[in-house]
């Protein structure tokens, strides 16, 4: 049984939550999106939507999915190193972004902030206080726009955080404070 869409504009695209079937037009995105070392492998991608396709989005437009977003309930200061499967929190505080990725013949038609806003609702429904991520490919204006500030990951989170680019920096946001759109 499909759930309703999630936000619909007609201009652009529906947000709702990601299928099995939606992962091919997925890896075509992030092929589209992210280096070959970035790519991560379909059996990967499939167990995560399997693990957590309650927070797992897509941005499906006139030609079939244009960007995604992948997320799942976790505690603050865990970090899902690059490739490696969810392991969603039974006791979690926190919603972690592990990846959002638009096409880039669908830029500009603010799905990255319909995606997080779909994010912002889920959060709110699991009673999720915070949000957390990894920033990569210099996108930290990016998220600090969206709220987002970075955090110093510590000792524990540096195994993590080696497995991505250079650069990656570890951010969080009190989820509390995003405004939804209605």
């Amino acid at each position: 049984m499909l759930e309703r869409p999630i936000d619909t504009d007609t201009h652009t695209a529906t947000i709702r939550l990601m299928t099995e079937q939606d992962l091919p037009a997925m890896l075509a995105v992030q092929a589209a999106c992210y280096p070959p070392a970035m790519q991560e492998p379909a059996a990967i991608v499939l167990a995560r939507l399997r693990a957590a396709s309650g927070t797992t989005l897509v941005a499906d437009g006139a030609d079939g999915v244009c960007a995604y977003v992948f997320a799942y309930p976790s505690r603050l200061g865990a970090v899902t190193p690059l490739g490696a499967r969810f392991a969603p929190a039974p006791d979690a505080d926190t919603l972690y972004i592990h990846d959002l990725a638009v096409a880039p013949s669908a830029l500009g038609q603010g799905l990255a902030r319909r995606l997080l806003a779909g994010l912002s609702k889920r959060a709110r429904t699991l009673a999720l206080p915070h949000a957390a991520l990894v920033a990569v490919q210099d996108s930290r204006r990016f998220w600090e726009g969206q709220g987002f500030a970075v955090r110093d990951a510590g000792q524990d989170l540096a195994a993590a955080l080696a497995t991505y680019p250079d650069g990656a920096l570890y951010m969080t946001r009190d989820m509390r404070k995003i405004t939804v759109d209605s």
